[in-house]
């Protein structure tokens, strides 16, 4: 990739240095330094870059130094400041590293364009290394051969297969054990309810939170089309059982674009049980507990015509899980046992997903890059 230059770039003069707080926009991709000087190191420590955005990350640009300077910061942030000979000193700022999920179930008639659309947008927009990864549970359709197809065009697309059905959630959470591989994780649904566009803006947001999240329901979302008045009605009514029982204080648990690092999908991992559509709130709700800090903004949605959601059976199942999410972390819930016969012919009644009583309970899917 070749060195852009900032056109408005700070130039070090005598008693002039990086000041703290220092932001970048646009997308130029280095700064450039004139008349390196010790002084000019000495500004770009340990203090200063790490008060710089924790989304950006410095890397090396080409062509080759003739000198490397490592600078100690965060983990964020693994600055080398490069001399060239005769030119100064450039800092390469690329972005951190993203993984995008996508659970899908037989979703053949609308993954194709869906990854084709992300996988460019992406390639054109986002400047660090990004990986989509779909997660493919119980397909008897052609889903599998869309994605493939998919991925020959697009080296940044890969896949893992579950045979079984395990639910969007079951997805999401084999999908999150690949957490290590990304400095953040985000996942959206397999209709394109949401834009490639909407979601980069979450993950330009993540500078100050452990988690973005995209909302239908605050001032200043941009909704295309609409769902029905029957599935907006029954979405306001789970939102109020939601807070009722969680006092999370979210306005949109269920929208399907979220964004988080690496570091908290770690932690909270072991805690995700709910395979089902309920999946969002075990996941915001394990969130709040470890005390990571979750920004809900407006975004752009759209209702895409195809869905699978039964709204009757869907309603029941999740409520089904949100109540059951919420015993497991009441004092009442060791005492419950005699009742799980009842809960798991309850889901089988619902032909819902199985909370999963352990976090590898699902075992192992066949991953397309191993």
């Amino acid at each position: 990739m070749p060195v852009k230059w900032i056109p408005s770039a700070i130039m070090f003069g005598r008693g002039r240095g990086l000041s703290r707080g220092t932001t970048f926009s646009g997308r130029s991709s280095c700064i450039y330094f004139t008349e390196p000087q010790h002084w000019a190191l000495r500004a770009l420590s340990e203090r200063v870059v790490s008060s710089w955005p924790k989304h950006l990350r410095l890397q090396l640009p080409g062509p080759e130094p003739t000198h490397n300077w490592p600078i100690s910061g965060s983990r964020a942030l693994r600055p080398t400041l490069q001399f060239y000979a005769g030119h100064g000193i450039a800092v390469h700022v690329s972005e951190p590293s993203l993984l995008l999920l996508i659970p899908a179930h037989n979703e053949e008639h609308r993954i194709g364009k869906v990854l084709r659309s992300y996988a460019e947008y992406f390639k054109q927009h986002y400047r660090g290394p990004f990986r989509i990864v779909v997660v493919l549970n119980g397909c008897t359709d052609n889903t599998l051969g869309v994605v493939q197809a998919a991925a020959a065009e697009h080296p940044c697309i890969g896949y893992l297969v579950f045979p079984e059905p395990i639910g969007k959630g079951g997805a999401l959470i084999e999908g999150l054990r690949l957490a290590e591989s990304a400095d953040l994780i985000g996942y959206v649904d397999a209709d394109g309810a949401t834009p490639p566009h909407a979601f980069l803006e979450l993950v330009r947001r993540m500078n100050g939170a452990d988690c973005v999240i995209g909302s239908r329901w605050l001032p200043g979302a941009i909704i295309g089309q609409a769902q029905s008045r029957k599935r907006r009605f029954a979405s306001r009514v789970f939102h109020a059982v939601v807070q009722l029982l969680f006092w999370m204080n979210i306005r949109d648990t269920q929208c399907g674009a979220k964004v988080m690092r690496r570091e908290a999908v770690q932690k909270i991992h072991p805690s995700l049980r709910i395979a089902d559509m309920a999946f969002d709130i075990n996941l915001l709700y394990s969130l709040k507990r470890a005390g990571f800090k979750i920004l809900e903004l407006p975004t752009e949605w759209n209702d895409i015509a195809g869905s699978k959601v039964v709204l009757l059976r869907t309603s029941l199942t999740m409520l089904l899980s949100v109540i059951r999410l919420r015993l497991i972390y009441s004092p009442f819930y060791r005492w419950l046992g005699p009742l799980r016969p009842l809960e798991r012919w309850l889901y089988r009644k619902l032909r819902a997903p199985q909370p999963l009583p352990r976090p590898d309970s699902t075992g192992a899917g066949r991953d397309s890059n191993a």
